[in-house]
């Protein structure tokens, strides 16, 4: 009798909840920004399809919960979203509430809203940034109500479920960070005030469309647009924690290490305290390759790993990994143009290249 070859670890099958996904490598939500006015076209959907796998989970790009979440065109420090389970079906989709590479457009020329009034550097990535306002205490139920109307319009339009983008530096993450945050009301000063307004989102969501439609995006270590957190590992013990009152679908955490975008620099950090603290599906992300994405399902740091420009650049990623074929290389000119082949539609697949 012959020896079957061991299954990869990121080739074996996991349930998410009531999701059961025939492996562990999960499309990352990209900006990809192939939408015009703000409406996905067909060439969105033949994106999503080149990736798609039978019981594969793909996180689609972030959608705007309401028409002051729109950008980048222009610059400013903003934003925020959700996303989930998406394209044959076993895929996350994402609303984003404003952007924070670029400027956030407000109807009638208002200034992007966020946790402070604070300017953000100039020198972040050479672009003047338009100066934010401070939302009111008053004004945070609305933005609440946004968030829930944005999850449950994704569900009626066929998403398997949403993660919340609170990550990168885009609105909610501004409200979590101690960097940022310099309120003085119910949503600022002490770690469970900072917190308050991303777990009323939470609340709010999984009030709506059931916790176990529900993800969450988190980057506690990441300090993107000068939004960072001066005890990174209290804030994301805290979030898992306070998470797990509501038992939603996953928490997709982004490892220390992409702080400084430096995937292969060893940090003392790490995101094992949060893993081993929440009770659901943990995805990791940043900076993976095969072997480190295998390695952390091996040694138990993910239940899934969160692949952007790998899977990108390659939509047979998992078929890839599993041949341990070569991959292609990733075009960073191309990731954020508006053609809706280029750098979209265009990666060859294995067969192709043969």
């Amino acid at each position: 009798m012959g020896t079957e070859t061991p299954t990869l670890p990121l080739l074996a099958p996991y349930k998410m909840g009531k999701y059961n996904l025939s492996h562990r490598i999960v499309l990352a939500p990209l900006t990809r920004q192939r939408s015009y006015d703000n409406v996905p076209q067909p060439h969105a959907v033949l994106y999503y399809s080149q990736r798609a796998t039978k019981g594969g989970l793909l996180i689609a790009e972030a959608t705007g919960v309401s028409d002051t979440a729109q950008g980048p065109q222009s610059k400013s420090k903003h934003g925020n979203p959700l996303w989930m389970l998406s394209m044959p079906k076993e895929a996350f989709f994402s609303v984003k509430f404003g952007m924070l590479e670029g400027c956030q457009i407000a109807p009638d020329g208002q200034a992007p809203v966020s946790s402070t009034d604070k300017p953000i550097s100039s020198a972040v990535e050479g672009m003047e940034f338009t100066p934010p306002r401070r939302l009111r205490t008053n004004e945070i139920p609305q933005i609440v109500d946004d968030f829930r109307n944005a999850a449950r319009n994704a569900i009626e339009a066929g998403f398997d479920g949403v993660e919340i983008h609170g990550a990168h530096g885009y609105l909610i993450d501004q409200f979590m960070k101690d960097q940022v945050n310099d309120r003085t009301d119910q949503y600022g000063g002490s770690l469970e005030n900072r917190c308050r307004f991303p777990l009323e989102i939470v609340e709010a969501i999984v009030n709506e469309i059931g916790s176990e439609k529900v993800g969450i995006r988190l980057s506690p270590h990441v300090n993107y647009m000068e939004s960072g957190d001066s005890d990174p590992e209290a804030l994301g013990l805290y979030m898992v924690k306070s998470l797990n009152k509501y038992s939603i679908a996953y928490c997709h955490m982004v490892e220390p290490r992409m702080k400084i975008g430096a995937e292969n620099t060893k940090f003392s950090e790490s995101l094992l305290p949060m893993r081993k603290a929440f009770n659901n599906t943990f995805m990791v992300a940043g900076g993976y390759d095969r072997e480190d994405g295998n390695k952390a399902i091996e040694e138990n740091r993910g239940d899934l790993v969160a692949y952007g420009r790998l899977f990108l650049a390659s939509p047979d990623l998992p078929r890839r990994f599993e041949l341990d074929a070569p991959l292609n290389d990733y075009n960073r000119e191309t990731f954020n143009t508006h053609d809706p082949v280029v750098g979209y539609t265009d990666y060859p697949f294995l067969e192709d290249t043969a």
